[in-house]
Order: structure tokens, then C-alpha cells, then sequence
């Protein structure tokens, strides 16, 4: 299966276009305010609003054999623990072997973003080379999965 944490996600049709490919069952995960697919692939999963609910129900359910895509550090943290791939939106796989140094930037830059609250701007834009990378990243993590 396939877990989309949905939230701010740039890469739905990518990830129907592969998981479709390999009769994957999806599951788009968010809490609310995205479109239905039509694809029978695809199941849409509203969650209530609150802080990490979304990423709970994901966390609960991704284990061996699963993909989740997510921009979530701490989400892809404990699908890790459970055994899940996980893939980032930009198509750079989180491991049990990089994740601790994924979570220790990210605290640093929590901390140097709120020491400087003049600091603004985000990342970069998402560009072609992103969803590309993100599409060859996908397709080797499936068949990863797929192979056990």
C-alpha cells in the first residue's frame, strides 16, 4: 500500500500514476479540503482536524511492505520504526540510516528559525527536476517494497 500524508502535497498525480501502475491500494490522507479521486485505487481518508492527526492514522497503519510519502519528519520517523519505506516529496528516501540526522537538522533549523524571527522565506520552489526525481524515486521504492 501507499500512504500520502495529502497536507501541502505537490505529488498526488504522480503517486496515483505509479501506485495505479502496480495495482497499489492508496490512501490520501488529510483533513479534508481535497478533491476525491475517481481512480478505484485510491481511497480518500478525512481525518478530524487537530494537530498530527492525519500523521497518527498514517503512523498507525504503514508497516513492512508499505510506502508513505511525506515532507513530515517526525511522521516518517515512526513509519520507519514500523518497518515502512518512506519517500519525501522531492524523491529523497528516509532510512533508519539518515533519519536521526533528518530529525537533528531539522530541530537545529526549528531553533535558528525561532531565534531570528526576522529570518523569512521557505524552501525553494518545486521544479520539474523535483517531480522527476520524485517519479524515478517512487518507482524503485514500489518495487523495493514489491520484492520484500
Amino acid at each position: 500500500m501507499i500512504y500520502v500524508d495529502a497536507d501541502a502535497c505537490p505529488v498526488k498525480a504522480e503517486i496515483e500514476r505509479v501506485g495505479t501502475r502496480h495495482k497499489l491500494k492508496m490512501f490520501v490522507v488529510s483533513n479534508g479540503g481535497i478533491r476525491p479521486s475517481q481512480n478505484p485505487f485510491v481511497e480518500t481518508v478525512v481525518v478530524p482536524d487537530g494537530p498530527d492527526i492525519a500523521d497518527m492514522w498514517i503512523a498507525d497503519r504503514a508497516t513492512i511492505g508499505d510506502v508513505v510519502v511525506t515532507g513530515d519528519i517526525p511522521l516518517a520517523a515512526r513509519c520507519i520504526e514500523n518497518g515502512a519505506l518512506v519517500i519525501k516529496h522531492n524523491g529523497e528516501a528516509l532510512t533508519s540510516a539518515n533519519i536521526g540526522n533528518v530529525l537533528a537538522t531539522r530541530d537545529l533549523m526549528t531553533d535558528m528559525r525561532a531565534a531570528d524571527p526576522f529570518r523569512q522565506g521557505g524552501g525553494k520552489p518545486f521544479s520539474k527536476a523535483d517531480r522527476a526525481r520524485f517519479l524515478d524515486g517512487l518507482e524503485r521504492m514500489v518495487r523495493k517494497a514489491a520484492a520484500g
